[in-house]
């Protein structure tokens, strides 16, 4: 097996504001292997966005801070130890990351030509007119058709998937060691969402890139990713391969995602069942219990003893979970077996 071109370990990002600390991502590791696509999944809030962003040192400090943890690339560096100038070296070259909105991460007074050739320019000291050149060809490989012209164009010219092209075309310049796409087919339709995971596939294959995947839709993980990490509370309560996590999930929050997911071979009317509850204030979070206490089911007296600790289940799927492995899979059949009746 490959070294790993990402390890995470027991990274802790907090934020400090006037009415306390906010522990948006808490003691959470993974690796991450060339040419792998990794799913971090979870609802709004349990801290994926925060990952990614502390990963390339881009929280914002204060009130942000990395108070714990390493990032190591590539086996030689530790992110977290980095200055600025330091990072902006690796940013957009060795990693690079597609932003949630790109309406929002596209600057509208630029032209598209000048942002696509920006990393190139940077990293690899070209002058304008070759990048120009680089970037239409970027552009041209995404899918955008008459990409010299494009290059010409402001983005308001452009609609949201052409957007989200130009996006990935900036990251892939450099041909990027790790590529983190954050939400990355937020608010297109679903024919341009698969157009979009379809070219992100392929880039994958032609740029030979890791990507971590960050979604709450558990349909593109299935369908893109080879591990899931699925997030909690700022927490990594499940971790595993997909067909561990969608065939064998172990945590009961897990359990509660996928019953959310409807079944295209319903043979009727499917009633979905919803997790209880809200999500957890990560505002001075209680550190002496699991943070799926107050919506899980099956929670007993020693979910209030801290996070649990995780039960290996194999060499690659690890839950935080204190039930016993064996009443787990037992009521694991019977969440499994009631998430969906056909009216």
């Amino acid at each position: 097996m490959p070294d790993p071109i990402l390890s995470v370990r027991n990274l802790k990002t907090y934020f400090s504001t006037r009415a306390g600390t906010v522990k948006a991502v808490n003691d959470v590791s993974f690796d991450l292997l060339p040419g792998e696509t990794l799913g971090v999944v979870g609802e709004s809030g349990s801290g994926k966005t925060v990952l990614s962003m502390s990963i390339l040192g881009l929280v914002p400090n204060p009130p942000g801070r990395i108070v714990g943890g390493e990032v190591i690339f590539d086996g030689r560096v530790d992110l977290t130890t980095l200055s600025d100038d330091e990072l902006r070296k690796i940013r957009g070259k060795d990693i690079a990351m597609i932003f949630q909105d790109p309406m929002t991460s596209l600057n509208p007074v630029y032209k598209i030509g000048d942002q696509v050739s920006e990393p190139l320019r940077q990293h690899q000291h070209m002058h304008k007119k070759p990048a120009w050149g680089q970037a239409a060809d970027l552009l041209r490989r995404v899918g955008i058709a008459n990409p010299i012209k494009r290059t010409k164009e402001y983005p308001h010219e452009f609609s949201g998937g052409m957007r989200q092209r130009a996006m990935i075309a900036m990251a892939l310049g450099n041909n990027p060691g790790v590529l983190i796409a954050d939400e990355p087919t937020t608010a297109l339709d679903v024919t341009i969402q698969a157009q979009i995971l379809e070219l992100m596939q392929a880039m994958q294959r032609d740029y030979g890139s890791a990507i971590i995947l960050i979604t709450h839709d558990l349909g593109v993980v299935a369908g893109m990713a080879d591990k899931v990490m699925v997030m909690y509370g700022g927490r990594a309560v499940e971790y595993g391969t997909v067909d561990e996590v969608f065939y064998n999930p172990q945590h009961p929050y897990t359990w509660g995602l996928l019953g959310s997911l409807p079944r295209l071979d319903a043979a009727g009317i499917e009633k979905l069942n919803a997790i209880p509850g809200q999500p957890p204030n990560l505002l001075n979070m209680d550190e002496a219990q699991c943070p799926f206490t107050h919506r899980c089911k099956f929670v007993h007296d020693e979910c209030y003893q801290g996070f649990p600790a995780y039960d290996r289940i194999s060499d690659t799927q690890r839950a935080a979970c204190v039930i016993e492995r064996e009443k787990r899979q037992a009521l694991q059949q019977q969440e499994l077996a009631a998430i969906r009746e056909v009216a």
